[in-house]
């Protein structure tokens, strides 16, 4: 699990928790049994050809419009399961860690993430989730912050 030892390297205080398999950022909410807006989702999108790993609270929605104002770009979707898969073969599909760096692509987070003292995120596998200092994410990260996503 790459996310684990990235954390480990780079001496991080963090929780690694086990659930049950989650599919959805709110289920992650659920097992966890704290707010959706803790969660950090990821979603992967292509803006211009380029990846771009966004990251938003379990409780809102990527605004696509928003993304392509941000990066400048006309052409922005979703990337597919076949994407992801290339992107970050190292996890199962659909529970990318919040680090694009360590895909070699940008990340953009959500204005709304960034007041959080602890985020918790899929650590790659639908079984377990990782807890960390929001500080620490960012200094790891280096995620340019955004507001880039709506309240469900």
């Amino acid at each position: 699990m790459k996310v684990i030892e990235y954390l480990k390297n780079q001496k991080v205080p963090f929780e690694l928790h086990e659930h049950s398999p989650t599919y959805t950022a709110q289920e992650v909410a659920a097992e966890e049994h704290v707010s959706g807006n803790f969660i950090a989702k990821t979603v992967l999108v292509r803006a211009d050809g380029n990846y771009v790993l966004c990251v938003l609270p379990a409780s809102y929605k990527l605004d696509l419009a928003k993304v392509a104002r941000i990066v400048k770009a006309k052409d922005v979707r979703l990337a597919d399961e076949t994407e992801l898969a290339k992107i970050s073969p190292d996890t199962e599909v659909g529970a990318e860690p919040p680090f694009g760096n360590l895909y070699d692509i940008s990340t953009l987070v959500d204005d709304h993430l960034v007041s959080e003292e602890h985020i918790i995120f899929q650590a790659g596998t639908h079984r377990q989730a990782v807890k960390i200092k929001y500080h620490d994410y960012a200094r790891l990260a280096q995620p340019k912050t955004a507001d880039l996503a709506v309240h469900l």
